[in-house]
């Protein structure tokens, strides 16, 4: 459901030999969460390969809104497109885990990419998988509900960053708010809210600072059905 996750992640794709030139050519930092790896309309000079951990990718858009363009984890490759060509960073990108990324500058990725086929194949297609899940995404707005959309995030985000209690509820510590939540789930705010308060009030989920807890994930797989 959340925008941006490429089925095969970049890093995974990759050769043993590919990932080995790319670790010799870059530098590995870590990041705590809250902290920005990159900002929008930075200039840049790298790209970066997330080893460990989570980001959130963001932009602002009309009106000075934040819009919540995806998560992405391990294995996966961002900045790709200013770190390939020198231009300006499209999005902001801020670690909501502890996170290990590989640090790529400019200068040796770009002509690496170019060097090499098949890791430009592998960069297209990353590119690709971006763009149909976004797509995807854009069509679910239109056929599904706000409640439907929400439910499946976060099962979504259950699976994918969840850990999962003895008695059957999951919980998603991740440093989201609620207008990240809103904007994963492409609704406003205001429909968000009234969605969780229902769904707090049946005890189906429940919200805090930076968790939210599935206490009834199969609820949720109803409802994301349109049951």
């Amino acid at each position: 459901m959340t925008p941006g996750h490429p089925r095969e992640p970049f890093w995974t794709a990759l050769r043993d030999d590919q990932r080995a030139a790319l670790m010799r050519m870059g530098m590995r930092r870590r990041y705590t969460p809250d902290e920005v790896l990159v900002r929008e309309n930075d200039t840049s000079d790298c790209a970066f390969v997330l080893l460990d951990g989570c980001v959130k990718v963001s932009a602002i858009a009309h009106h000075g809104y934040q819009a919540i363009l995806g998560l992405r984890d391990a294995g996966e490759l961002i900045g790709e497109l200013a770190g390939s060509d020198g231009g300006l960073r499209s999005a902001t990108v801020i670690a909501l885990t502890d996170v290990d990324a590989l640090r790529l500058p400019t200068a040796s990725f770009g002509p690496f990419v170019r060097a090499d086929p098949e890791v430009a194949a592998i960069l297209r297609r990353t590119l690709s998988a971006r763009l149909r899940e976004a797509d995807r995404s854009r069509a679910a707005a239109g056929a599904e509900s706000a409640q439907q959309r929400l439910a499946a995030l976060l099962l979504h985000l259950g699976q994918r960053y969840g850990n999962p209690q003895p008695q059957g509820e999951i919980v998603i510590n991740l440093a989201l708010s609620q207008h990240d939540l809103a904007g994963l789930a492409l609704t406003s705010h205001r429909s968000l809210g009234r969605i969780l308060t229902g769904w707090r009030r049946d005890n189906v989920v429940l919200t805090g600072r930076r968790r939210v807890v599935l206490v009834r994930p199969a609820e949720l797989a109803r409802l994301a059905n349109g049951a």
